[in-house]
């Protein structure tokens, strides 16, 4: 056995020192690899072609998933396969520096396909008519910047950004501090009880505010709870979605968002408070600091991090909201948002330019925060 090993040895070592195995190719592998690739990259392309211009040749909703997880995961596995045996057929010092990106490549293909590529076409498209089939320069830009709704939009969409990333911040600070002084059982249940709402989809919580904002004619029973707690105190019930008055619709919309944000935030803050070292607490407490000093002085700028991320990830979130909005009032009463108009403007009014256009400036006040974010993570990893 030894010596089986000691010749292998040194004939490994002919071969690394092979000058020429740098530039020596395998071109039946370098073929099998590019056929296959290419007949993976074929068959799954028309396989998911068929499921969406086809679905009834498979029976069922079911079949279609089944086989989309099948083949989605084995023609994913196919086709890495094929690719890394390109790569290997290739000279070696070609190969070795090139496998790390080869692997890489069909993820960036579908970055490029599905996000890179239509962002492009959605800003040509912004510079063309209502059909996109001629180019009318600036005009979208000039039109939606002389209505008054796309302002209206704005206006609310910046009281949005002002209020709910502020109040699920802070909501979720005073939540997570409090369910930790809980006992375990108890702060599990608080914790599941806060976080139930992450659950349910943004339009299946509107319909449950819906019932909460309900209104009946005066006289009658109200079925919803703020206008039966109203009743119940002598006053009159009132249409809340459909007042405009000092934006109080726009708010009641925003009690949805921090609903169901709250939990969000309230789990990444608990984490961090329970990552805060207790030395530091115990310190401060021997320095005769209160629990208030305690929390401002000590936790929060260990916890400021984390502070930062639930606030930019929400802002992000509020920047795009929309079902919220269209599902309840569809901007109605004054309530309407830059995405909820971009919808309407495409769907309703089908106007594919001047919704591009918004969805253009929407794209240029999401950048900044999103290096922002990417600032500050890489700045705490370099920490």
């Amino acid at each position: 056995m030894t010596t089986a090993t000691s010749e292998a040895a040194p004939r490994q070592k002919l071969r690394d020192d092979d000058p020429d195995a740098n530039l020596r190719m395998n071109p039946a592998k370098v073929a099998i690899g590019i056929i296959g690739m290419v007949v993976i990259v074929w068959a799954l392309g028309n396989m998911f072609l068929a499921f969406g211009y086809y679905p009834e040749k498979f029976g069922s909703k079911i079949v279609i998933g089944v086989l989309a997880v099948i083949g989605g995961v084995g023609g994913a596995a196919a086709l890495f396969y094929f690719l890394n045996m390109f790569v290997e057929g290739l000279p070696r010092r070609l190969s070795e520096g090139l496998i790390p990106y080869a692997f890489v490549l069909p993820g960036l293909a579908l970055v490029t396909l599905m996000l890179i590529y239509p962002t492009f076409q959605t800003v040509n498209y912004s510079f063309a008519n209502s059909d996109s089939t001629a180019y009318v320069g600036l005009q979208n830009y000039r039109t939606i910047f002389g209505e008054s709704a796309f302002w209206t939009s704005i206006g609310n969409n910046v009281l949005w950004l002002l209020i709910v990333p502020a109040v699920v911040v802070g909501l979720g600070v005073v939540v997570a501090v409090l369910a930790d002084k809980l006992s375990a059982t108890g702060e599990k249940v608080a914790k599941s009880l806060i976080f139930l709402p992450m659950a349910i989809s943004f339009v299946g919580a509107s319909a449950i505010w819906g019932l909460i904002y309900a209104y009946n004619n005066p006289g009658q029973a109200q079925t919803g709870l703020l206008n039966a707690i109203v009743v119940g105190l002598g006053g009159q019930p009132q249409t809340w979605l459909a007042i405009s008055t000092a934006k109080l619709n726009s708010i009641l919309l925003m009690v949805i968002l921090i609903w169901l944000q709250v939990g969000f935030g309230m789990v990444l803050l608990s984490s961090a408070i329970k990552g805060v070292p207790e030395d530091t607490i115990e310190a401060a407490r021997i320095d005769g600091a209160g629990e208030f000093q305690i929390f401002w002085k000590v936790i929060v700028p260990q916890i400021r991090g984390t502070v930062i991320t639930v606030f930019v990830t929400v802002f992000i979130l509020v920047l795009k909201v929309f079902d919220i909005v269209y599902v309840t009032t569809n901007g109605s009463y004054g309530s309407d948002v830059i995405a909820n108009l971009f919808f309407n403007k495409l769907f309703a009014a089908s106007e594919a330019g001047q919704a591009t256009a918004i969805v253009v400036v929407l794209l240029v006040a999401v950048i900044p925060l999103i290096w922002f974010q990417i600032k500050h993570f890489k700045d705490e990893e370099a920490g």
